[in-house]
């Protein structure tokens, strides 16, 4: 596999690079071509929702520690500004983090986030995947980011987007797991089923809703059987394959196809 050191200048790097990839391919695009993968959307609405996302980020960055309540809603620019607007707010984003430290205290949604080095890495990953986006509505090939970077995509997308609970839930196991193995990166990951209960002590809203959590990583240290089912291929197919991005799947199954369709669906519901 290749090696890269996902540090922060590197993850500034594939915001900045995978940004621009997006811009570059939806210029190429009709602006009410239909996003293959979003259809509620056209191109336009992508160029408007990669910058709305990177102009909300600046703004939390750069007024770090302060949270949401202090942002400013994004204005939509009419449908052939949208491209150029989303250049700019990338380099809105890029100088906000630039200014801070990773270790800087910063508001996220996330249980596991807090730092500007969490919002590094997210704001990375979200640029990559609406890179992919973007290629396919302008019917441009998907370009493969590398081996590192997509197996961190992997982990990212299994790690923040579906696990991560609050302190105040706690996670009752099903005894279901899922098992994906990226055969190019030699990494694995293990998703088990559950429920999630409890409070919010801000909001009083009481949860008891099916979940999954991330419970082994590479190696797995549990015994086959223990899987219920497993999902292998390369780092790149399967992080298309979880974001709901791929074309022809590539992918191996094993296993019991209900338990992947059942990770399938707790995936679109933690990023919808």
């Amino acid at each position: 596999m290749d090696t890269v050191d996902l540090s922060s200048g590197y993850y500034a790097a594939v915001i900045g690079q995978e940004s621009a990839r997006t811009a570059d391919a939806l210029e190429k695009a009709s602006s009410t071509v239909q996003v293959p993968s979003c259809p509620d959307w056209n191109a336009s609405d992508l160029a408007y929702h990669l910058g709305e996302v990177q102009d909300f980020w600046s703004q939390i960055v750069r007024n770090a520690p302060a949270g949401p309540d202090a942002a400013l809603d994004t204005e939509r620019r009419p449908d052939e500004e949208l491209v150029a607007f989303l250049r700019t707010r990338t380099d809105a984003l890029l100088a906000a983090l630039a200014a801070r430290a990773p270790e800087d205290p910063c508001w996220s949604w996330s249980s596991g986030g807090g730092t500007v080095g969490w919002v590094l890495r997210r704001q990375a990953h979200e640029a990559l995947v609406h890179r992919v986006d973007a290629e396919q509505t302008a019917g441009l090939p998907v370009t493969d980011p590398g081996v590192a970077l997509a197996a961190d995509g992997v982990d990212e997308m299994l790690g923040v987007m579906v696990s991560g609970l609050p302190e105040w839930a706690t996670f009752t196991p099903d005894g279901q797991r899922v098992r994906l193995h990226a055969t190019d990166a030699g990494r694995e990951w293990v998703m088990a089923f559950g429920r999630f209960h409890g409070a919010s002590p801000t909001s009083g809203t009481a949860y008891d809703e099916e979940c999954a959590e991330l419970v082994g990583g590479a190696p797995w240290e549990g015994e086959d059987e223990d899987v219920t089912a497993t999902v292998s291929g390369t780092a790149w197919d399967l992080e298309l394959w979880l974001w709901g991005r791929g074309g022809p799947d590539p992918l191996r199954r094993e296993g019991d196809p209900a338990a992947i369709d059942r990770l399938r669906a707790v995936i679109v519901e933690s990023t919808q």
